[in-house]
């Protein structure tokens, strides 16, 4: 343990929508520990990759980073319009929901009032437990450029891990990006074609994000030869029953979370639609009259390959090469050449299962004090802490944002219950932290005061 080095009370890994909207609460409820939150960002930024023009968020724009928790904080998406005077324009553009570029500036908003409280450009790497003389156990958390902070609590909100197929991650190429990554890739294939011509690109998955980035490439690069491949029939219209919606109502997590695993597993199949492998209707209507018009002017530029699997993939030079097996052809098996792919995929979440990961890769540090359930997997509580093997003195590891294994589908990297979960972890933290503040101690060791020290 560094001698010299202050411990805080709390690091928060991660100043995405999750962390700010803790951050917030902190403020709001009046408790101040002393925070530090580390983001590897160079600045707060929500989803960059896929602000793009037509593209829209999927839930209530006031399922915000506070209204549910407080209907009158100044924090809210409604205040952020009218602080930057477009309040009664976004009212009278009739949008169900918000363009997705308008929400990031919102999150970076939100963002900007705790920018002392946050170090930007530090990518954490690792944690590890070291032993403090006054404090005991506590969490140390590493950071790329060689940094390291301590903490009696950690609030872990680093977002979900990417997922990529096998057979499209194995190639470890330039030409197959993540959905996360499609805004460069994009640019980078600008630089070849300003308007596509000779450009073949494949875009997988039947996610709302898939139908938008191939809408989105449509527009950017219209003489590009466009493929949408998909496993199902077609691209599936999302649930959006008001019944199945209250999957996102608070008392849904207390139910999902006690149920059995058995349960559990058929409540996300019944739900699947809510939040996966689905699209808004608007998208879809836009896509299949594009699709129309093409045929009619017999410039078909956009094809969906459907009921298609990937069976294999190679480099050729700096293409890719899919081998797919098409059901519903006499001839099923096909292969053919691409500029890009990009996997519209989504991320993964906690579980067993190929497209899941058992325990977080930033917490493989810890793994010796972590409880694993039945499955292998990471074990979390009611009150989002992850639970630990039977040893005295271990500090408190919060997840915050990662728990849609254990407490449904609102925790699926959704904004609807972010700003009630965010009391929650603030009322978990209250209780972890009542004993011994250390902000008297720490801010001798930092030489700043005990107030300051909030905003190190």
């Amino acid at each position: 343990m560094h001698a010299e080095r202050p411990v805080l009370d709390v690091i928060g890994i991660g100043f995405g929508p999750a962390n700010i909207a803790l951050a917030i609460a902190m403020e709001e409820s009046g408790f101040r520990p002393s925070t530090l939150f580390l983001e590897a960002r160079a600045s707060a930024a929500w989803q960059p990759g896929m602000l793009f023009g037509g593209s829209d968020i999927q839930n209530h724009p006031l399922r915000d980073l506070v209204t549910p928790r407080n209907p009158r904080s100044r924090y809210s998406f409604t205040n952020f319009l009218f602080e930057h005077g477009r309040l009664f324009e976004h009212l009278n553009l009739g949008l169900a929901f918000p363009m997705r570029l308008e929400y990031a500036q919102y999150v970076a908003w939100a963002a900007s009032h705790f920018g002392g409280q946050v170090l930007y450009d530090r990518a954490v790497t690792g944690l590890r437990l070291v032993r403090d003389p006054l404090h005991g156990l506590l969490h140390e958390v590493s950071c790329a450029g060689g940094e390291t902070f301590a903490a009696r609590c950690v609030v872990a909100a680093p977002g979900r891990t990417p997922y990529v197929p096998d057979v499209l991650a194995a190639l470890d190429s330039p030409a197959v990006v993540h959905l996360g990554g499609f805004l460069d890739a994009l640019a980078r294939l600008r630089e070849r074609s300003r308007d596509g011509a000779g450009l073949r690109i494949a875009v997988v998955g039947g996610s709302q994000s898939a139908v938008e980035i191939l809408l989105h490439l449509g527009d950017e690069l219209p003489q590009a030869e466009l493929v949408g491949i998909t496993r199902r029939f077609g691209y599936r219209l999302k649930d959006t029953s008001p019944f199945t919606g209250e999957v996102y109502f608070p008392d849904f997590v207390d139910a999902f979370f006690a149920a059995e695993p058995g349960r559990k597993a058929q409540l996300r199949r019944d739900l699947h639609l809510t939040n996966y492998g689905a699209a808004d209707a608007d998208v879809l209507d836009r896509l299949y009259q594009r699709l129309y018009m093409q045929r009619i002017a017999g410039a078909q530029r956009v094809s969906v390959w459907r009921s298609a699997e990937i069976v294999g993939a190679h480099t050729r030079g700096t293409r890719v090469r899919l081998d797919t097996h098409r059901h519903e052809r006499a001839t099923p098996a096909g292969a053919a050449e691409f500029d890009l792919v990009i996997a519209a995929t989504g991320f993964r979440d906690i579980g067993p299962a190929a497209h899941q990961e058992r325990v977080p890769a930033l917490l493989a540090g810890l793994r010796e004090t972590l409880a694993l359930d039945a499955a292998g997997c990471l074990a979390i509580e009611h009150d989002y802490t992850v639970r630990r093997t039977p040893q005295p003195g271990l500090p408190p590891l919060i997840l915050n944002g990662l728990c849609e294994s254990s407490h449904g589908m609102g925790d699926a990297g959704s904004f609807s219950l972010l700003a009630l979960r965010a009391q929650a972890i603030v009322d978990n933290l209250e209780r972890r932290l009542a004993a011994a503040p250390v902000a008297e101690h720490a801010a001798h060791a930092a030489g700043v005061a005990p107030a300051a020290l909030a905003v190190l």
